[in-house]
């Protein structure tokens, strides 16, 4: 069997889902993952499936976009090592940092270079953005993992220097304590 990541991207209306699972079901494949989101009006999903050998990525691209004409979707489908490697194997801990502060533009970018300055990894981005200086308005949350040997003490201390610098809000929580704190 052979992994693929497709990406799915349209103007949001029901059915969606059901249409490209259908496919992919129709085609052999099983879904082992997936992330979907609606921004502003538009649709999003990432998927990761395995299935048949023969099957390459340009060809299931095409049988998905063909088969959901109808919803005027775009597709991109790529192979995936199917041992997986990379950043998942690291000894990490999940945090959750949260922004709020006024908007204008370079927010995710300056707050994602000390992160990455950081060697710490974004799995989660959230940003509600409602334009003007209501802090309440403009929030982000970052899920992030942090590499258990990175100086976090150093790393918060960038993150707080930086939010100073943007007028912003900062906070970092280990993500079970952000989890126990905001359960409804």
């Amino acid at each position: 069997m052979k992994k693929f990541i497709i990406s799915a991207l349209g103007k949001d209306r029901p059915g969606i889902i059901a249409a490209v699972t259908q496919v992919l079901f129709e085609q052999d494949f099983n879904i082992q993952d997936v992330s979907q989101t609606i921004l502003q009006t538009q649709f999003s999903s990432i998927i990761v499936v395995t299935g048949p050998d023969a099957v390459d990525p340009r060809s299931l691209c095409e049988i998905l976009t063909a088969a959901t004409r109808n919803l005027d979707m775009h597709f991109h489908v790529r192979e995936l090592d199917p041992a997986g490697s990379g950043w998942a194997t690291c000894a990490c801990e999940s945090f959750v940092i949260t922004t709020r502060g006024p908007d204008r533009k370079g927010l995710v970018a300056q707050i994602t270079a000390v992160l990455a300055a950081h060697n710490v990894n974004v799995t989660q981005l959230q940003a509600a953005f409602r334009g003007g200086d209501d802090p309440d308005h403009n929030v982000m949350i970052y899920e992030v993992d942090i590499p258990i040997d990175v100086d976090q003490p150093a790393l918060d201390a960038a993150l707080k220097a930086k939010g100073r610098d943007l007028n912003l809000e900062v906070n970092i929580q280990h993500k079970n304590i952000f989890e126990a704190i905001n359960r409804i």
